[in-house]
């Protein structure tokens, strides 16, 4: 230190010494240094570089010099141009701490004040580093706590992907968790296995065909970044690519980080984890699964079906339903609307329920129960029809829906009204032989929230013979996957409309065995006939 300080300049100096050391923050280090030493020296111009990690001077803070940007390099010449006119070194050469200059004075550079600056700086430059060292602990501290986050991370990902045993699940928990990491807008995840249906969940992205993915990234072992700033994860089992997650490009102009590649791939390989146990556990469970399924599915179904049917008066109703499987989606009934004699108002129903085994026998159930409450109330065919739909779209997922053929019958009268609930046309065959066709424009039950039906009516004469019927008739195939239609169907009717009701149904059946001959059922047959007497 100087020892020609009086004293005014010596409490000078250890005030600003307090003032130095009373922060472990740079910025403000820096600002009471370059505010002090313009100060005392009367300069109007003033900046202050700092030397980083990587070892070189950036300029950190200038005054009155605004050619001199924060955090760019420190060249001299610069410093000179934009006025600097002395330049103090702030710790020892030759690799001091920082630089500190100064330009522009109004006196003049004044002896007596360098000296105290450079005792200031000497005090300075070991704050300067104790506040870099402090700000690099802060830093190490930070990435530490931030790897321990992405470690508790992946464990709290990893337990979540263990506890699913869907493989569509996991995919989607993967995709769902990085989207919200990385804040993308774009991603893909696909996974395959043998025996097994390939798993896509893409928003944004469209990975295409993929057994061309699987030839694309067939020798992907690490994670790759892409020059257009997307990243490609590989799903690896064994040594063998399972599958892939490919994330668009960060919003925002965000980079991927070398951590951020390091998490993928930790990611990555608890979904190959889970994506293997949640196979195994299909292929371990599915048939007894299966079995168990099938088996409660069909003692509710066998339940649903009528086991007769009411004798309506001058009518002659029969009906017949063969499923594909142990537990088919179709559904027929012929229920009252109050009154229960021969002579009261009936609707007739065939309907077809999506999908198959227990999910389509409880959704039959819901039906069935929907229609008998409808029906104690309400005499409006697009009455029950709407609110059914309503009731439907409410109560089920998007995937589970029916058609349905609903149609009021006076029987005394033959009196008709029907709504067709996006299910097939059904066949009127006239006595005089004229055949129609009875359709309409509703869409079907519990497919969306809104009300497209309309209803129609007609009269059943007699001789009359209507036929309602699942697609497992007019869809029935053969060896060559031809399809029965609705021209084969009709023939049936007329060249059997003299007999019975039963009969017709049971020559309808033995027509379609006939033209599928050795072609497996592949959907389920329903058919009901009505005969006016």
């Amino acid at each position: 230190m100087a020892t020609g300080f009086d004293v005014s300049r010596l409490e000078a100096l250890l005030e600003s010494a307090k003032l130095l050391q009373s922060s472990l923050e740079l910025e403000p280090i820096l600002k009471h240094l370059l505010r002090t030493a313009m100060g005392r020296l009367l300069a109007r111009k003033g900046m202050i570089a700092v030397r980083k990690g990587d070892g070189n001077l950036r300029v950190e803070l200038a005054r009155g010099a605004p050619t001199l940007v924060a955090a760019s390099l420190y060249s001299e010449d610069a410093a000179r141009e934009a006025g600097i006119e002395k330049i103090y070194a702030i710790g020892a050469d030759p690799q001091p701490v920082g630089l500190l200059g100064l330009g522009g004075f109004a006196l003049g550079a004044r002896s007596e004040e360098e000296e105290f600056l450079e005792a200031l700086l000497g005090v300075a430059a070991s704050v300067i580093s104790n506040a870099q060292a402090h700000e690099q602990a802060r830093t190490a501290n930070m990435l530490l706590d931030q790897r321990l986050q992405e470690l508790r991370a992946l464990l709290d990902l990893g337990r979540g992907l263990a506890a699913t045993l869907d493989p569509d699940e996991v995919a989607q928990l993967v995709g769902f968790t990085l989207a919200g990491r990385w804040a993308i807008g774009k991603y893909a995840v696909a996974a395959w296995k043998d025996s097994h249906a390939n798993v896509i969940r893409q928003k944004g992205l469209d990975l295409g065909d993929i057994e061309a993915a699987k030839a694309k990234y067939a020798n992907l072992t690490e994670p790759q970044l892409t020059a257009e700033g997307t990243l490609v994860l590989p799903i690896r089992s064994q040594e063998a690519l399972i599958g892939v997650v490919v994330c668009g490009p960060r919003m925002r102009g965000m980079k991927y980080r070398d951590a951020d590649l390091e998490f993928g791939a930790g990611l990555a390989a608890q979904a190959a984890v889970a994506m293997e146990n949640a196979w195994h556990f299909k292929d371990t469970l599915a048939r007894q699964q299966m079995e168990k399924e099938l088996a409660l599915a069909a003692s509710i179904q066998q339940d649903l079906f009528p086991k007769s049917l009411p004798p309506l008066a001058s009518l002659e109703i029969a009906a017949k339903n063969r499923q594909a499987k142990q537990v088919g989606g179709d559904y027929y009934d012929v229920l009252p609307f109050g009154g229960t004699s021969p002579n009261d108002t009936h609707m007739l129903c065939v309907a077809d329920i999506s999908g198959k085994g227990i999910s389509a026998a409880l959704l039959m159930s819901i039906i069935q129960a929907t229609l008998r409450s409808l029906l104690k109330r309400e005499s409006s065919l697009l009455e029950i029809a709407g609110t059914a739909n309503d009731l439907l779209y409410a109560t089920t997922p998007p995937n589970k829906y029916a058609t349905a053929f609903l149609c009021a019958v006076d029987p005394p009268t033959g009196q008709c009204r029907f709504v067709n609930c996006g299910h097939n046309a059904a066949v009127l065959l006239r006595a005089s032989g004229e055949v129609e066709l009875l359709d309409g424009p509703g869409l079907a039950l519990g497919l969306f929230p809104m009300k497209t039906h309309a209803e129609k009516a007609f009269a059943l004469q007699s001789g009359d013979v209507l036929a309602i019927y699942s697609d497992g008739v007019s869809e029935a195939q053969n060896i060559v996957d031809e399809q029965f239609e609705i021209d084969r169907l009709t023939a049936v009717l007329k060249e059997h409309h003299l007999a019975p009701s039963s009969e017709i149904v049971d020559h309808m059946f033995a027509a379609i065995d006939a033209f599928a001959g050795e072609a497996p059922q592949f959907d389920d047959i329903t058919l009901m006939i009505i005969k006016r007497q």
